[in-house]
């Protein structure tokens, strides 16, 4: 049973970081793309960044360009968002999903096409 685990989340003030991180387990971690997604209260759940683990190749949603980034550690297992100059418009619960698939492709971002999720980890960024 493939399971995804988030953490790192917490409060931070605005232009501050966080790091989160995504315990990947029940699945090898190889030839599938992963992502982040996030949800704010009252609003549509939105693709923040995705990462193909062949190749690397990421794309992001322009709200958290040159800001955030994806990464992978395929000897760990984990997938991870590096989250930096943080806004209040960043709060949201963020959740890390997976599809089976090699390659992620900037639609992923987009549409409702990830096949593994995991419970989320809150941000919360004051101002």
């Amino acid at each position: 049973q493939v399971h995804l685990v988030e953490s790192g989340g917490g409060s931070v003030q605005a232009g501050g970081s966080l790091r989160l991180s995504c315990a990947v387990s029940g699945i090898s971690h190889t030839s599938k793309c992963w992502g982040w997604f996030r949800q704010a209260p009252g609003m549509q759940r939105e693709g923040v960044a995705v990462i193909s683990s062949r190749g690397g190749v990421s794309y992001y949603s322009d709200s958290v360009k040159g800001r955030f980034t994806i990464s992978q550690d395929n000897a760990m297992n984990t997938v991870s968002l590096q989250m930096t100059s943080l806004k209040p418009e960043d709060t949201a619960m963020y959740y890390c999903a997976q599809r089976l698939e090699a390659s992620c492709t900037i639609a992923y971002l987009f549409g409702d096409v990830m096949n593994h999720w995991g419970k989320g980890t809150l941000v919360t960024v004051s101002s």
